[in-house]
């Protein structure tokens, strides 16, 4: 494949990094560091709009969410991506995912490009103390994991969720070890818990000077383990779908309110802004026809639920507080907004430094959040949302295109929300003028992003900020299976082995990576099956897990019958023969500085042959 990104402008993106650092600012902040308000954002896994007592759901209990949703201003025409990692890409940096690189959960396309300024690039270029607990999803290893993006203290998991192939080895949600600053470190106690226990630590120990602290929760997306007692009081209902779902809703529940209380405690609840939303639309809180109308379950009434271009796909909760500022007391805007407005809002209203080349595809909300909605600017406002999990996007591909009560779904569907909220009858046949506005939009966005996609992350190799990186199957690009028939997954993308469960059968699946030296040299690269912390031979299986609470028993892991091992670097391919006791195959290259792509195999009798899931690669 012929590269479309120079080496060198690769190296001058990872240098702006630290562009909130060197480039001349703006503004400058007025308060004293005292007085300067903390900032925590909670963000929720597949919790949808429904999956809340106080919009309405009679079945579930949140009675510390409904008294947060009491004590802050909602936007209730919030919208996010339509899955996990989007949301972020697009929460972290106020740009478009598609621009910032993370279009897809899997496949490298989850990977945050190198050159995004990230909002904890932001706070810690302004004095704060900045920490990260739960779910990245933005990428595991150099340049893209937490560590690297401006967080002072990161403790995550790897990958989109716990079980997922860059977490640590048969992680189950409890007593699991996670990495702290990217080096494994072993918990106690289930992952909600550990993740605000460590916040609260952080947040105790910064008391007294401004702090930016992100809890991104990888509850309540499945596997849907959670201790029994949260199961209990959902049990019996058969208006629930999934009631372990709205067991780990309840933990996580139980935590804010544990979070809240501490904010009393330590005297700082009125100087913290303290903001609330989830992910994306719910993903086991309703059961949907084969239209996508909901059966059973609460979902507001809305169409469409994760990963649905339809509003239960992507319209989410966001509380916002903070009582010194008068931002409080149970106020609804139905402006239309997006997670993209969270970062240029918090600069604007906290009068930050930011670099002067910085630019948002999101908005300043300090006006509307300040009561003044009467900006037709409002009004006129387009915005765009997408469901492409593919390995490059899709023009129209299950998308949004929304402006006030409009509603353009793919490139003809389109629905007044203010008449038809569940988004059931299709009027685009009536309103010429306003799916060719909503078109024209959406032309717009695409022409200006489109010439972005061909440009591919790297993993970095040979850097003195991370001496040994490991390449994982879950970022593989263009996966096919040994057939040599594309590996695709139900939603059209392409399908790798992204999880434990996978691995462990052995699926037979082979991609790629992209990848970049920055130095020339010689290289080690070890090729495993498994992770090391798995401590099994390539062709050795492993014993099925029990079940835990809330979960089914993990399947055995797979023996196969591997006797060969190759490692292609560019243009250069080795070989070796593997034994039965081998635990790696492990290969030296002599490789120059510059991008390229790497690709290993495991090959053995008959149609065995597959992709190493994992590689460990340092420079000797």
């Amino acid at each position: 494949m012929k590269d479309q990104f120079p080496f060198l402008l690769y190296l001058s993106i990872l240098m702006a990094l630290s562009a909130c650092n060197s480039s001349t600012d703006q503004s400058t902040s007025a308060e004293a560091p005292g007085d300067r308000p903390n900032v925590i954002l909670i963000m929720t896994d597949d919790q949808g709009y429904g999956d809340l007592a106080c919009h309405g759901n009679p079945h579930i209990k949140t009675p510390n969410l409904d008294q947060l949703h009491s004590q802050s201003i909602r936007l209730t025409n919030f919208h996010v991506g339509t899955t996990c990692a989007p949301t972020r890409a697009g929460l972290m940096t106020g740009r478009n995912c598609n621009r910032a690189g993370v279009w897809h959960t899997i496949a490298g396309r989850s990977q945050l490009r190198a050159n995004e300024v990230t909002m904890a690039n932001v706070f810690s270029s302004n004095d704060y103390q900045t920490a990260m607990f739960g779910k990245w999803h933005l990428g595991d290893n150099y340049p893209f994991s937490p560590h690297f993006r401006g967080f002072d203290e990161v403790l995550y998991h790897g990958g989109g969720g716990v079980v997922q192939g860059p977490d640590f080895w048969d992680n189950d949600y409890f007593d699991d070890t996670y990495f702290r600053n990217g080096q494994p470190e072993p918990q106690t106690g289930y992952c909600t818990d550990v993740w605000f226990d460590n916040a609260i630590q952080f947040m105790e120990k910064n008391r007294t000077k401004p702090f930016f602290c992100y809890i991104a929760t990888n509850a309540p997306h499945g596997p849907f383990y959670v201790d029994s007692s949260y199961i209990k009081p959902y049990q019996g209902n058969d208006a629930i779908p999934n009631h372990n779902f709205y067991g780990m809703i309840t933990n996580f529940d139980e935590n804010m309110g544990r979070l809240m209380k501490k904010l009393d405690d330590l005297d700082i609840a009125e100087n913290t802004i303290l903001i609330y939303l989830t992910d994306n639309g719910t993903a086991a809180g309703v059961d949907l026809d084969q239209d996508g109308f909901p059966v059973k379950g609460f979902n507001v009434g809305m169409r469409g639920r994760k990963g649905s271009q339809y509003e239960g796909g992507h319209r989410v909760p966001l509380f916002i507080r903070w009582p010194k500022a008068g931002i409080a007391g149970g106020k609804d805007i139905s402006t239309l907004t997006a997670h993209v407005d969270i970062l240029p809002t918090l600069i604007d209203w906290l009068n930050l430094s930011a670099s002067a080349d910085l630019k948002f595809d999101g908005t300043s909300l300090t006006t509307l959040l300040e009561g003044n909605d009467e900006d037709p600017k409002w009004q006129e406002r387009i915005l765009i949302t997408d469901t492409q999990r593919a390995e490059t996007p899709v023009k129209w591909k299950k998308s949004a295109t929304m402006m006030d009560q409009w509603r353009l779904i793919n490139q003809d569907e389109l629905y007044n929300l203010n008449t038809d909220p569940g988004q059931k009858e299709n009027i685009a046949a009536q309103h010429p003028k306003i799916v060719e506005k909503l078109q024209a939009g959406y032309e717009r966005w695409w022409n200006e992003l489109e010439p972005t996609f061909a440009a591919p992350t790297r993993t970095v190799f040979g850097s003195s900020a991370a001496p040994e990186v490991v390449l994982y199957s879950h970022d593989w690009h263009e996966a096919e299976k040994n057939t040599g028939e594309p590996n695709v997954d139900r939603a059209g993308g392409h399908m790798v082995p992204w999880n434990h469960r996978q691995i462990r059968a052995g699926q037979l699946v082979n991609g790629y990576w992209e990848v970049a030296f920055e130095q020339a040299g010689n290289y080690q690269f070890e090729l495993r099956r498994w992770p090391r912390e798995a401590d099994q031979a390539i062709n050795g299986g492993l014993p099925p897990l029990a079940a835990v609470d809330g979960g089914k028993e993990v399947l055995a892991g797979k023996a196969l019958q591997i006797s060969k091992a190759s490692i292609k670097v560019g243009d250069q391919e080795i070989s070796k023969d593997v034994g039965t006791a081998d635990k790696a195959a492990i290969f030296e290259m002599e490789v120059e500085a510059g991008p390229t792509q790497i690709k290993s195999t495991f090959e053995g009798p008959g149609a065995t042959k597959l992709g190493a899931y994992y590689v460990y690669v340092s420079k000797l």
